[in-house]
């Protein structure tokens, strides 16, 4: 069970996680409809625009390093980014708002410039080096912060999209896994330098480790309660003056105690008068 918390704060931490969710949902749910759009207008306007993707060791294929993400060559294709960016970008805004905000920027960056820099002799398109990136991010982060929040969040993204290791490994001819690479390498940088940068969740404590506390608190007021002070602690109420001295030892007098009706005690003693 969980340790005593004041019932006031839960409606309002429910309706702040509620805020944050749909928060996280709005802006996935942006980018992914961009990369939509995107494609919708390729096809309504029949243009090709491929040729805003990324060109490896070419001048002009730096072009794509802003423009390759919002790219794609299919409805498959287009569909399978959207998804993922829509499921990770929700996660990730979701747990880590601060460092997604600063990690969305360098990922899109580091994942064209890589590419620009190891890809094949092809057109590069996608936002998959995106979502590798998020994904790298949100299990790193995981790991570095171990919390329940972080570990929850890295667990469900392993478990819906762990099948992204494989795609930073050289396999299908039509897949740029230099991007997943490139993207998935920004996203462990970003988790690492900016792993702080969101607060941590308020940890909750449990009964069972609160029990020492509670025990030492209550021995400690029974002692106050029931123990005896120490003398030095006793306040003085009053202290003996010192008897004036004069000369050696001073001048003493005893004062006999007499009980009243008891004169006869210390009378003298009668004189024996027999002969």
């Amino acid at each position: 069970m969980h340790a005593d918390h004041d019932p006031v704060d839960c409606p309002i931490a429910i309706a702040r996680d509620r805020r944050r969710w749909r928060r996280a949902l709005l802006v996935s749910g942006l980018a992914a409809a961009a990369i939509l759009w995107v494609h919708l207008a390729a096809k309504w306007a029949g243009a090709d625009f491929s040729r805003f993707g990324v060109v490896p060791r070419d001048a002009m294929g730096l072009v794509g390093v802003l423009f390759a993400p919002l790219v794609h060559g299919s409805w498959g294709h287009v569909g399978s980014n959207a998804i993922a960016l829509l499921v990770l970008g929700t996660l990730a805004v979701y747990a880590y708002p601060r460092t997604t905000a600063r990690a969305v920027p360098l990922v899109w960056l580091l994942a064209g410039l890589g590419t620009w820099l190891i890809g094949r002799d092809s057109v590069h398109i996608g936002a998959s080096g995106i979502t590798h990136g998020l994904m790298a991010m949100i299990a790193l982060l995981g790991v570095l912060r171990w919390e329940p929040r972080a570990i929850m969040v890295a667990l469900v993204t392993f478990l819906l999209y762990g099948g992204m290791v494989w795609g930073v490994l050289p396999g299908d001819a039509g897949v740029s896994w230099e991007s997943h690479l490139s993207g998935a390498v920004a996203g462990l940088i970003a988790a690492v330098v900016w792993r702080e940068l969101d607060p941590r969740p308020p940890r909750r404590e449990w009964s069972w480790e609160v029990e020492a506390e509670i025990a030492e608190a209550l021995a400690r007021r029974e002692r106050a309660e029931f123990e005896l002070p120490r003398p030095e602690h006793v306040p003085v109420l009053w202290r003996r003056e010192p008897a004036a001295r004069e000369g050696g030892e001073g001048d003493r007098r005893v004062v006999p105690f007499r009980h009243p009706g008891r004169a006869d005690i210390d009378a003298e003693p009668p004189t024996d008068t027999r002969h």
